[in-house]
């Protein structure tokens, strides 16, 4: 098939090439194999970034719809993160003390917060913010119990195990007690074989049933993902959360939203609850927070972070979170976040690239469905002509089929997830967009062969 002419991608061997195919086999001598899937699948070996491009060791330049899944929130090499973490990097880099852009974070934090959740505590890893939020829920409401969702994915240790809503934590059991997961409001395949609103809020009633019948009625919170983003960027039913608020106050319980991937811009919203104009009790934050630095958190009100346990000396604290150079690229990405108005080009440019897949969901027959919000997209790739999910040897054919043209998606599932950093423009968004459209002519011609 023939390539159309794209300015900013630019593919000059083989994918992989050799330089990086042969980095890929040395590591293979030393590592896990459970690394991330694209990592795997595509066996490439990244040499440098550039705002929306990355470039491989063979010197193939690729537009990066991953971006560490949505981690690089700045794209690459950004002129402002650069200089402000390199400044911090030459004076000190770690160490628990007070430090001048640790104040500066925490402020300006409390300034863009979803209404009182004000304070705020740091940490290195996704897991661990959650784990907080969870020790931080018992230690408010000396409750022990939660509700969480299938499908959802809250991290892969043993504390938040029971949260992960599908097959990650096969063989790993047995799983904490005292958690409960229940549908979540993913109308394209609702458990109840529902249609909404016609339904009532059968996903929300339902979980009243489960706490009566499978709980010790001990809940300490709800934690849910504004939109689930590991199950392939699903956008609920409007007014979800809003019933899972009420849900909540209703029950006596706190309302944890995992703002992990939704928060700071990536939905076209500072953060992804601000869609329901609602306020939860603690919200989780971290991957595109740090703009690429390992560093996550959580934010609450005074009462509820204050709380003890949680809020003994040490309670709440990390060895890495929040240290001078973690704040420091926080500071620098938040800051820059507002200065570019990179919340709004989320917007802007998403709605751009959601209609543009839109024109291609109709021209194609393998796109099932486009979702999404801002710069978190979905795309559901079926067998033609049905609603079931594309086969696993076709969804790989697009994964490699968009990388030998340049571009970088997480791809090799039924459920494509789609995270340009904040500042791409829709010059460079058609371009992946066009990628992807030819991926997809292409398994769709070899279908009908």
């Amino acid at each position: 098939m023939e390539i159309s002419t794209l300015t900013y991608a630019e593919t000059k061997t083989e994918i992989p090439g050799p330089k990086s195919l042969a980095l890929f086999n040395e590591e293979q001598n030393y590592i896990a194999p459970g690394i991330q899937t694209i990592a795997t699948r595509s066996k490439i070996a990244i040499e440098k970034g550039d705002g929306c491009l990355v470039y491989d060791v063979d010197g193939n330049r690729y537009i990066d719809f991953f971006v560490g899944v949505g981690v690089a929130s700045l794209g690459y090499n950004h002129p402002v993160y650069n200089k402000m973490v390199k400044e911090q990097l030459d004076k000190i880099h770690v160490g628990s003390f007070t430090s001048e852009n640790r104040v500066k974070l925490t402020k300006l934090l409390s300034e863009i917060a979803i209404g009182d959740l004000k304070w705020s505590q740091f940490y290195s890893g996704g897991t661990e913010a959650v784990e907080a939020a969870l020790r931080m829920a018992k230690s408010y409401t000396k409750k022990t119990e939660f509700i969480g969702f299938w499908n959802g994915f809250h991290g892969k240790t043993l504390g938040v195990l029971g949260l992960l809503g599908d097959n990650f934590k096969f063989g790993l059991g047995p799983l904490p007690a005292g958690i409960y997961n229940t549908p979540y409001a993913d109308c394209r395949h609702c458990e109840f074989n529902k249609t909404f609103p016609g339904c009532n809020w059968e996903c929300v009633d339902h979980i009243r049933k489960k706490i009566r019948y499978e709980t010790t009625n001990n809940i300490a919170a709800i934690i849910v993902e504004p939109i689930q983003g590991t199950a392939g960027n699903v956008v609920p039913a409007p007014g979800f959360l809003k019933e899972l608020r009420k849900l909540a106050d209703e029950i006596g319980t706190l309302l944890i939203c995992d703002e992990m991937i939704t928060g700071f811009g990536r939905t076209g919203k500072m953060f992804g609850t601000q869609h329901e104009d609602i306020i939860p009790d603690i919200i989780t934050i971290g991957k595109g927070f740090g703009g690429g630095f390992p560093i996550t958190g959580v934010m609450s009100r005074k009462e509820i972070i204050f709380a003890k346990p949680f809020g003994n000396p040490s309670g709440s604290s990390s060895s890495f979170g929040g240290n001078p150079l973690a704040s420091t690229a926080a500071y620098a990405t938040v800051k820059t976040i507002l200065d570019e108005g990179l919340v709004e080009n989320s917007a802007k440019v998403g709605d751009f690239m959601l209609q543009k897949l839109s024109e291609v969901k109709e021209r194609n027959p393998i796109v099932g469905e486009v979702r999404g919000k801002g710069l978190m997209i979905g795309i559901e790739l079926v067998k033609p002509g049905t609603k079931d999910k594309l086969d696993k040897k076709y969804t790989e054919m697009v994964f490699q089929e968009c990388l030998k043209r340049g571009l970088i998606l997480m791809g090799y599932n039924a459920d494509i997830r789609v995270y340009p950093p904040l500042i791409i423009t829709k010059e460079i968004a058609e371009e992946g967009i066009n990628i992807m459209e030819e991926a997809f002519n292409y398994a769709a011609e070899q279908i009908k062969n």
